[in-house]
């Protein structure tokens, strides 16, 4: 396995390919960053008697939700669990009430983020609930009866309204080593209820560094693994937090171009935003994306198949499933998903399918749940979404065609700027002449050209635009020359 971690630029990335096959690919763009994780105080804005359910402020721009099961005076009640249970949301918290919460689920559309009040702390080796009172161990560990000894050692060495989940990475190490961790884990917590106590808004307590989170994430899930990283400091810190990973090699790319398009994996970022997607036998898939349902069409396209016409379409079938299921992983697609597979009445062949899907899916690290056939022969199932899909991250409604299609956004494109001037750093050249759309400079340069002025610094020559008048995101390198000659034909 092979991980591709690009950070030079303001917008990070990293791939995990398999086989040279690109699995996943996970790109953070500043105003796009995931919440996930993050702290807030919030106060209770409305109570929603019906759903059991709160809005809560968290001084974004749209309210989160606040289910009545989330509350930690709900699940600290010491009550009956039937009388609980049929208690309104009412009776665990009211209008105007502050509440520690974290975001869940990400904001979608018209869709506020998704709250939780049982707060979680996450470790290298355990994640620390201060009001979860409950232990779980990670089902990644085969072994029950090392399960079993982690749970006792949890109850052991909780406070009785605490929760632990114990990590598969406990089992590295002495066990002290969780006792030490758990204290630094309570610790956070009481600093952060100090610095809650001195807000009196809604306000961010702490914001959680998701991309690197989410790159150790997908490192402590492989066994082997060579991850190439093109900065010195990221090195370093993996190296850091990653130094009993004897199986892990970690590697600095100093090539002038950049890593993903060194790696030729830009193109295949650019593939996975497609519509359609070709199969190697000649069939194809077609991708259709809503808010909160994927529907997939399977084509037969240029496959004619061999022998009969049942096996063709049995073979059309498995190879567009195990297509289909990395197109989710590498897309990240959530919600509810309908495969629309050439139509097989044959029952056999149908179990067939299911059997292969489930297989596929066990590679995935998100929940995914197989519902099966429905009458007319659409393959159901569901996968957790958490955040935006890739296509929703890289790609905005195009204005040219009021939102039938979509087109890279104005971030996404000066990021290429970006990436495609870093090539060219330290040349013998005092200037460079870009045209571009008004958007696309306007996020490349930055407010008081902040982002302009720190990038001709680091690049060696000056920067000047020529705006276009393009309807959409669009950039383009004219020329290259003296500083003097090149201003005369730029606006910038």
């Amino acid at each position: 396995m092979k991980i591709v971690v690009n950070t030079v630029t303001r917008e990070k990335r990293f791939a995990i390919l398999k086989n040279n096959l690109i699995e996943k690919v996970v790109i953070h763009q500043p105003k796009l960053q995931s919440k996930v994780g993050n702290i807030y105080l919030g106060i209770v804005t409305k109570i929603l008697p019906g759903m059991n359910a709160a809005f809560v402020d968290i001084g974004e721009d749209i309210k989160g939700f606040l289910h009545r099961n989330k509350l930690p005076s709900y699940l600290l009640s010491e009550e009956d669990a039937e009388i609980k249970q049929k208690r309104p949301i009412s009776a665990f918290t009211h209008q105007g009430e502050k509440l520690l919460v974290q975001v869940e689920k990400d904001a979608t559309g018209t869709k506020g983020p998704r709250l939780t009040g049982i707060i979680e702390f996450q470790g290298e080796k355990l994640i620390y609930l201060p009001n979860g009172r409950y232990v779980a161990v990670s089902k990644k560990m085969n072994n029950d009866g090392t399960r079993e000894n982690w749970r006792k050692i949890g109850y052991n060495i909780k406070a009785d309204q605490e929760g632990l989940i114990f990590r598969t990475a406990c089992q590295i190490g002495p066990k002290d080593d969780v006792i030490i961790e758990l204290n630094k884990l309570r610790q956070s917590y009481q600093e952060l209820k100090k610095q809650a106590e001195k807000h009196k808004k809604p306000s961010l307590l702490l914001e959680n560094d998701t991309f690197f989170e989410q790159l150790l994430t997908e490192l402590n899930q492989v066994e082997t693994a060579e991850v190439i990283v093109d900065h010195h400091q990221v090195k370093k810190k993996l190296e850091e937090v990653l130094f009993n990973r004897k199986n892990l090699t970690i590697t600095l790319y100093s090539g002038k171009e950049n890593i993903f398009t060194a790696e030729k994996l830009d193109n295949e970022v650019e593939k996975a935003l497609k519509r359609i997607v070709w199969l190697n036998n000649g069939a194809y898939l077609v991708f259709d994306e809503a808010e909160a349902l994927t529907i997939i069409d399977v084509n037969t396209g240029k496959y004619l198949g061999k022998n009969d016409l049942r096996e063709t379409i049995l073979h059309t079938n498995i190879a567009a499933v195990k297509e289909i299921a990395r197109q989710l992983r590498l897309r990240d697609i959530g919600g509810i998903i309908l495969i629309d597979l050439i139509d097989m009445p044959n029952e056999e062949d149908r179990h067939k399918i299911i059997k292969q899907m489930e297989q596929e899916l066990s590679k995935d690290h998100k929940r995914t749940n197989i519902i099966g056939f429905t009458p007319l022969g659409i393959l159901q199932l569901t996968r957790k979404k958490t955040k935006i899909s890739l296509s929703e991250a890289l790609t905005t409604k195009c204005p040219v065609c009021h939102g039938t299609g979509r087109v890279f956004s104005s971030e996404t494109i000066a990021f290429q700027l970006e990436r495609e001037l870093w090539e060219h750093r330290f040349i013998d050249h005092e200037a460079v002449l870009i045209e571009a759309s008004k958007d696309v400079v306007a996020e490349f340069t930055g407010e008081n050209l902040i982002y302009l002025q720190r990038l001709e610094k680091l690049l060696g020559f000056a920067l000047c635009f020529s705006i276009s008048q393009s309807n959409k995101p669009f950039f383009e390198i004219r020329q290259f020359g003296l500083k003097k000659d090149l201003k005369l034909k730029a606006d910038l």
